[in-house]
C-alpha cells in the first residue's frame, strides 16, 4: 500500500491558530520568557532560523526538515508582528498586505498591462523599481538600502555590486587578485607592530577584497566559505579518526603528526574523487 499524501491544512485556519498561540504566549498569563522578549532580543533567532531553512535545502532538500524549519521561520515573523501589534504599530495582516502590494507593484508584466519580459529584462526592471522605492523612502545614494544586518561577506559583495552598476569596479578578476596581493602585503607590514586596531583594519580589507573576487567570478562568497568550513570539518574529523587508530587524541599528537595525517586525508579524498 503506497503512502497517501497528507491533506494540506486550510491556510487561514492554520495561520489563525498560530497567531492565537503567539498572542497567548505573550499574554499576562502566558510564557514568562516570551513576555519579556523584544525586537532586539528576537532578531538573532530570526536570522538563525533563516539559516536553518537554507541548511535544510542544502542537504537534499530534506522536505521533513524544510517543513519544520519554515514553520520556525514563520513563527519569527508572527513573533515580530505580535510585538508590533501590542505597540499599536501594525499586525500580521498588515505585513502580509504590504508584501502583497509590493509584489504586485514589482511585477507589472504579470499583474498589469505591461508586456511580459524575459528574466534578464525583468531583473533590471526589478532593480529600477527597488531604486524608486528607496527614493520614496528618502534613501538616497548608490549604496542605500543594503541591509547592515547581512552577513559581512554577503554585504561586501552587495555593496560592490551596487558600486559596479555606476562603473566603480575592477575590470576583471585578475585585477582583484592584484588587489589581494597588495592588501596581503599591507597586512604583513603591520605584523611586527601587532596593533590590534591596525591588524583588524587590514584583515578587513583583505576579506573585502576576497568578497569582491568571488563576485567577479560569479560566486557567492558566503557559499564559498561554507564549503571551506565543511571541507575543514570533514578533513579534521578524518585526522581525529586516523589518530584514534593509533590510540591518540589531537591533544596528544604533535603538530607535525597532525599535519602528516592531514596530508594523508587529503590524498585519500583525491583518490575517491
Amino acid at each position: 500500500m503506497t503512502d497517501q499524501p497528507k491533506p494540506e491544512a486550510a491556510p487561514e485556519t492554520a495561520l489563525g491558530r498560530l497567531l492565537a498561540i503567539m498572542a497567548r504566549l505573550r499574554a499576562t498569563n502566558g510564557c514568562p520568557w516570551d513576555q519579556v522578549q523584544d525586537f532586539a532580543s528576537i532578531a538573532p533567532y530570526t536570522i538563525e532560523e533563516a539559516y536553518e531553512v537554507a541548511d535544510a535545502i542544502r542537504h537534499g532538500p530534506d522536505f521533513g526538515a524544510l517543513q519544520d524549519e519554515l514553520g520556525d521561520l514563520l513563527f519569527q515573523v508572527v513573533y515580530h508582528a505580535q510585538m508590533a501589534s501590542e505597540l499599536g504599530r501594525f499586525g500580521f495582516a498588515d505585513v502580509a498586505e504590504t508584501i502583497s502590494e509590493k509584489m504586485i507593484r514589482r511585477h507589472p508584466h504579470v499583474f498589469g498591462e505591461a508586456a511580459a519580459r524575459d528574466a534578464a529584462t525583468q531583473t533590471a526592471a526589478w532593480e529600477i523599481q527597488k531604486a524608486n522605492e528607496r527614493a520614496a523612502r528618502a534613501e538616497t545614494g548608490t549604496l542605500a538600502g543594503v541591509p547592515s544586518g547581512l552577513p559581512a561577506l554577503t554585504r561586501a559583495a552587495k555593496l560592490t555590486r551596487r558600486a559596479a552598476r555606476v562603473g566603480f569596479d575592477w575590470p576583471d578578476a585578475a585585477a582583484v587578485l592584484d588587489k589581494l596581493e597588495e592588501e596581503a602585503a599591507e597586512l604583513r607590514a603591520e605584523l611586527p607592530g601587532a596593533d590590534p586596531a591596525r591588524l583588524a583594519d587590514e584583515v578587513g580589507d583583505l576579506l573585502f577584497a576576497l568578497a569582491n573576487l568571488a563576485r567577479k567570478l560569479d560566486l557567492d562568497p558566503e557559499e564559498c566559505l561554507r564549503g571551506a568550513n565543511a571541507k575543514f570539518e570533514r578533513r579534521f574529523q578524518g585526522v581525529e579518526a586516523r589518530l584514534a587508530l593509533r590510540g591518540l587524541a589531537p591533544g596528544d599528537a604533535s603538530l607535525e603528526a597532525m599535519e602528516a595525517e592531514w596530508q594523508a586525508v587529503k590524498i585519500e579524498e583525491k583518490q575517491h574523487m
